[in-house]
């Protein structure tokens, strides 16, 4: 039981190929804005029709180009929630989950649908209320209701909590996080929001400038994203140009001692990426340390952030520490920082380095700063 897509959609200036497969699990779709995740989800609804490309869910084809197969939204049994719920503004929230029941033929049938829909969004008391007469989480629950009431094989979430403020984010994103676990079929998750995408989906597909470019279980690619830009999107703040020296080795621009790593070195690496909170103060000399420099300091709510330069003043180096570990006022900043390297291999998955090789879809990057080294 899965969702197949492999679909190409051209537009001036940008063209979408979105390929991946998703099978009975909650996916997240991470990437920036206008990368093409909202696109992605119209085309698998039927609101866009790919230029050319295949959709297939179950085995059942949505979409096939060369074989002249487009079924209309209403036959492809998909639920999509729009990022503002497009809820009827004039139908009370009985009403808006009522119209996604107009199959069953059955007066009963549908109303105790609607009621089924109801209890299970908590919404039971605000039936005969009006959109406007909701607040965002309210509104958010009652579209997902009217979604959920058709029993869709697929539910398809575009930016849900994008209008919410961070109180409520948190509220609903735990309703979301519960839906999404006992949904029993393919869900998609579109978020720019990596934290968002780790605390809610088991598996990832990164999108970056219209490509796929990591797809796997969450864990797995937030261990190794592989590209840069897969890194950056997953929130790693230190993506450091490198050259090869040996199979476990590399050395960094600036930097006389070869900087050890626990997985294979591939050929090409170009960058290898460090993430800030996996940093510690070291004494010189310490195996993998990094002499720098400080810049600036700034405080967080619960951590500090620092920012170094490396030898030769134009890296810039990231250190992220909780003020449990270096409390107020701030801290004085270390000379040296180190990666330990005993927490490469930590459960096989949780290697702290990152080989960042350029493949062809970052040398087309809009970006130059993914330039393929030479």
């Amino acid at each position: 039981m899965s969702l197949e897509v492999n679909v190409t959609k051209r537009f001036d200036g940008f063209t979408l190929h979105a390929a991946f497969t998703a099978g009975d699990t909650a996916t997240a779709l991470l990437g920036a804005s206008g990368c093409g995740k909202s696109m992605t989800l119209r085309c698998i609804a039927g609101i866009v029709r790919p230029d050319e490309g295949r959709i297939v869910l179950d085995g059942r084809v949505l979409f096939d180009s060369a074989q002249g197969i487009d079924l209309p939204p209403q036959q492809r049994n998909v639920g999509l929630l729009f990022q503002n719920y497009a809820l009827f503004p004039n139908m009370t929230v009985e009403q808006n989950i009522l119209c996604a029941l107009k199959k069953e033929k059955d007066p009963a049938a549908r109303r105790a649908a609607c009621a089924e829909a109801l209890r299970a969004m908590r919404l039971e008391e605000l039936a005969k209320r009006l959109p406007g007469a909701l607040s965002g989480g309210q509104q958010q629950r009652a579209a997902l209701a009217r979604i959920l009431a058709a029993k869709p094989r697929i539910l398809m979430l575009d930016e849900p909590f994008s209008a919410l403020d961070s109180y409520l984010r948190e509220e609903v994103g735990g309703e979301v996080g519960s839906l999404l676990a006992g949904f029993a079929g393919t869900a998609l998750l579109v978020t720019h929001n990596r934290d968002e995408a780790y605390r809610l989906c088991r598996e990832m597909i990164v999108m970056d400038s219209g490509e796929v470019l990591r797809a796997g279980t969450t864990k797995e690619v937030f261990a190794d994203p592989r590209t840069r830009a897969a890194a950056r999107l997953t929130g790693c703040k230190n993506i450091l140009p490198c050259t090869r020296v040996g199979e476990h080795t590399v050395h960094l621009a600036g930097w006389e001692q070869p900087l050890t790593v626990a997985l294979p070195v591939p050929e090409g690496c170009c960058a290898v990426g460090i993430r800030a909170h996996d940093f510690a103060p070291c004494a010189p000399g310490t195996p993998n340390s990094l002499p720098v420099q400080a810049v600036t300091t700034s405080e967080n709510p619960f951590d500090w952030n620092m920012i170094f330069t490396l030898p030769g003043g134009e890296a810039r180096l990231w250190w992220k520490v909780s003020k449990e570990t270096m409390a107020a006022p701030p801290p004085k900043a270390p000379a040296c920082l180190a990666a330990d390297p005993g927490k490469y291999h930590a459960a096989g998955l949780r290697q702290k380095n990152r080989f960042l090789p350029a493949p062809e879809t970052e040398i087309r990057s809009r970006e130059k700063f993914f330039e393929k080294s030479t």
